[in-house]
């Protein structure tokens, strides 16, 4: 009976202790890579910022789907200390993301990453796309979209990373 109720309490402490978390996500991984436009990504360029990284393809419905709501975020918090950040993942070719970039108008860069290097150390599955991440002003993952993001909830979880 003891070596049983020694069991249980054992069992219990692990549970409660694999059941916490830690009170801030973890840092997400270093963005970097070659523009669409042209040029390095520098991390640098977004330090301190909330940025919202969105990962996308050309060939992708969803992704073309909320382009206009993306749009539409970055218009409402681009001079509020937030930044975008496009991921343009698995095009064959560089033409193909750049007339997507041009055709829906997206008005932040985008790094042209067609093996999905980025997209597999942020743990996003290559064919489910589109996903978009809002990272804290400290780099760190506070809010993930696993589908289309309309421009509303995308809002909503900016300002609750701004602390509103």
């Amino acid at each position: 009976m003891r070596i049983l109720r020694l069991l249980l309490s054992v069992t219990v402490a692990l549970a409660l202790v694999a059941g916490c978390s830690a009170d801030r996500p973890e840092k997400a991984p270093v963005l970097q890579g070659e523009l669409l436009g042209g040029g390095t990504y520098d991390p640098a360029t977004h330090a301190g910022k909330i940025v919202v990284v969105n990962f996308w393809g050309s060939w992708c419905a969803p992704c073309r789907a909320e382009a206009a709501d993306l749009n539409a975020a970055y218009e409402a918090t681009k001079d509020s200390g937030v930044a975008f950040l496009g991921i343009n993942i698995r095009d064959p070719n560089k033409d193909q993301a750049v007339a997507f970039v041009e055709n829906f108008k997206v008005p932040y860069p985008s790094i042209y990453d067609p093996k999905s290097e980025l997209a597999l150390e942020f743990d996003v599955p290559p064919t489910g796309i589109p996903n978009t991440l809002v990272l804290g002003k400290d780099g760190r993952v506070v809010h993930t979209f696993r589908a289309v993001v309309g421009k509303d909830e995308l809002l909503a979880q900016i300002k609750a990373a701004q602390g509103g």
